[in-house]
Formats: C-alpha cells, sequence, structure tokens
C-alpha cells in the first residue's frame, strides 16, 4: 500500500463517472438497472430472517441500495466519496462521510443488519472493520456482504489481469473458504455463500471490457442503461448471523 494513499482522493465523483479505468463508467446513470440488482439483495436478506429493523450500509455509494430497502428498514449509510454523500443526504437519507468508526458505533448501534457490497476488498484493515461490524450489530443481527473470490478458477486463471486485480481501489483478496474464517473469528457464523447471478449495466460491462483490452481511455455508453444477468463465477455472497 503507497504511503500516501488516501480513499477519499480515489473515491471522487469522477471514480463513479468515468474518471478512472478502474471505476465506473456511469454509477448515477445506471441507476434503474442497479436497483433492480439491489432488490433481489434486499428481498434475499429478508428470506433469511431479517425482514425489518434497522440496517447499515457501509459503502452505500449514492444510494441506491438504500432506496430499495427503506421499504422495509430505518436505513443508514456510511460512505467515503463526498459527492456520493451529497447525493444521499439530497434524497433524504441519513449517510455520513467517512469510514466506520468506534465512535459511530457508540453513538448509533445496535443494527439489525449490516450490508457491505463489493466494499471489503477496498478496506485497508478489514480484520479491525469486521471487529466493528461485530460489535455494531444485535445478537442474531445479519451481515450481508459480497466480494470477488480469489479461488475460483477465472481469477487464478487470469492472475494479475484478472478484472477484480486492481490496487490500490482492491487490496485484499478472500475465498469463499478464507472469508468464512475470518467471520468466524469476529463472531459470525455463515448462514448461506453463495455466487448469485447480477443484472450488470451495459455499459461497465463495456467500460471494465475496454479496461481489461489495455484501452487507456475505455468507451463510456452514456445513455444506454440496460443490464443483462451475467455470471462469471468469481465472486460471491456471504449472509453470516452474529452470535
Amino acid at each position: 500500500m503507497p504511503e500516501n494513499f488516501s480513499a477519499a482522493d480515489i473515491y471522487t465523483e469522477a471514480y463513479f463517472q468515468g474518471g478512472h479505468a478502474d471505476g465506473y463508467s456511469d454509477y448515477v446513470g445506471s441507476e434503474n438497472v442497479l436497483r433492480d440488482e439491489f432488490r433481489t439483495a434486499v428481498q434475499d436478506l429478508r428470506n433469511v430472517g431479517c425482514a425489518s429493523g434497522k440496517l447499515l450500509e457501509l459503502g452505500c455509494a449514492y444510494g441506491f441500495f438504500l432506496a430499495e430497502a427503506i421499504a422495509y428498514f430505518d436505513v443508514h449509510g456510511i460512505e467515503v466519496s463526498e459527492g456520493a454523500v451529497r447525493f444521499c443526504r439530497a434524497r433524504g437519507f441519513d449517510v455520513e462521510q467517512g469510514t466506520l468508526t468506534a465512535e459511530y458505533v457508540g453513538r448509533r448501534a445496535p443494527f439489525d443488519a449490516i450490508v457491505m457490497l463489493d466494499v471489503v476488498e477496498h478496506l485497508t484493515e478489514p480484520d479491525k472493520v469486521m471487529e466493528l461490524v461485530h460489535k455494531a450489530l444485535k445478537p442474531g443481527g445479519k451481515l450481508m456482504l459480497t466480494t470477488g473470490d480469489w479461488g475460483s478458477g477465472l481469477s487464478r486463471i487470469m492472475g494479475r489481469n484478472w478484472r477484480l486485480m486492481t490496487p490500490p481501489q482492491h487490496t485484499f483478496f478472500f475465498s469463499p473458504r478464507s472469508m468464512t474464517a475470518m467471520l468466524a473469528r469476529f463472531g459470525f457464523d455463515v448462514i448461506e455463500c453463495r455466487k448469485p447471478w447480477k443484472i450488470v449495466p451495459f455499459g461497465l460491462v463495456t467500460y471494465q471490457l475496454g479496461r481489461m483490452l489495455g484501452m487507456s481511455r475505455p468507451p463510456r455508453l452514456r445513455g444506454i442503461h440496460f443490464g443483462f444477468p451475467i455470471n462469471l463465477f468469481d465472486a460471491f455472497r456471504v449472509i453470516a448471523v452474529r452470535r
């Protein structure tokens, strides 16, 4: 990790709007597609016995998951990107800028559910965050997280060219086995681990393909906002319960 690494400097509005080859092509423009995906995730969380209550999303970006969850939960968020936080607050969401801290836990906990969608790989100290997540959840509370699968066949074949091998944005890599072990160490029992299909914005697919092909300026397809199901089986989702 570079000594001058700053998450706030990376996850700017440009990261979400085509300014970084390793970011998103048009996150805000893809809202409807992303919300379709998040709607399914909300229902999956409710299906494992967390149908309502107080929910915190870490790395909530522009609040599209919160927008789907608010029908059932009292929603809250934490996000590094200043622009994304402004967007969320303009829509009336309770979102704080920064990262999960002991001070936040002491002030806002307990929660019935915590969600981390494609977030844990960005953390510089995932073990410390998981310890805080455990403290923030009620006993029996649910944690839902998604991340890339370092143990997948695709990641092994692609090696340093794997689509998720993008330091310094991605700093840690997990397999279902190593994630389950880390969660167990911090007081969680995994109740579901699978590799679900995702509805992915078409523009994001072309943008990432361009990056993987070595394009300095991957194509940005603004105005084309539809998604389609995709599964490379190199990412997984875990739902765990706090002991």
